[in-house]
């Protein structure tokens, strides 16, 4: 389901996927290639939420903003499932685990990788292509060539599937 919120209505690129059961509500701007998965919730009704291009947030998380204090998710970003944004900056390229809670004015560095089920407190800073893990989240140390590599096969992966389910979304299989 899609709502305006007051004067502001969501903005989603046609070349998004949008899954079935998702709720999007408000100020949320999503780009291109980007994939909302199963059972999400992305409420814009307090600051904007800005979601950038192949951008996968995965099953069962929750989007939402503190007043003035945006959530903002760059390209190339893989959210995890049942993972909760509040008020962060996600930088591009970054990966947040499933389960995870990244909290106000947060910020994920370029590339980091945030592991399953870490706490990221307000205003916790996550340097750039690090693996930091916890609750709360430690940085851990520098991620290696693999785990880039892998992160990047995701990401891909991500909008290919994305792209398939737009191409039958409206195909009746039965």
């Amino acid at each position: 389901m899609i709502y305006p919120y007051k004067d502001k209505k969501p903005a989603i690129a046609n070349s998004a996927f949008i899954a079935d059961y998702v709720t999007i509500t408000g100020d949320v701007t999503i780009g291109e290639q980007s994939s909302i998965w199963f059972h999400t919730v992305i409420r814009g009704d307090v600051a904007p939420t800005i979601i950038g291009n192949r951008v996968n947030i995965q099953d069962h998380s929750v989007l939402h903003q503190s007043p003035n204090l945006p959530l903002i998710i760059e390209d190339d970003v893989t959210i995890g499932h049942r993972v909760l944004l509040h008020s962060a900056t996600i930088r591009r390229s970054a990966l947040i685990g499933m389960g995870s809670i990244i909290l106000d004015g947060a910020e994920i560095g370029e590339g980091a990788m945030i592991g399953a089920g870490s706490l990221v407190p307000p205003r916790k800073k996550i340097p750039p292509f690090t693996l930091a893990y916890g609750h709360p989240v430690k940085v851990i140390r520098p991620l290696t060539e693999e785990e880039k590599k892998d992160m990047e096969r995701i990401r891909n992966e991500y909008v290919e599937k994305g792209q398939y389910y737009k191409s039958i979304a409206t195909v009746d299989p039965f």
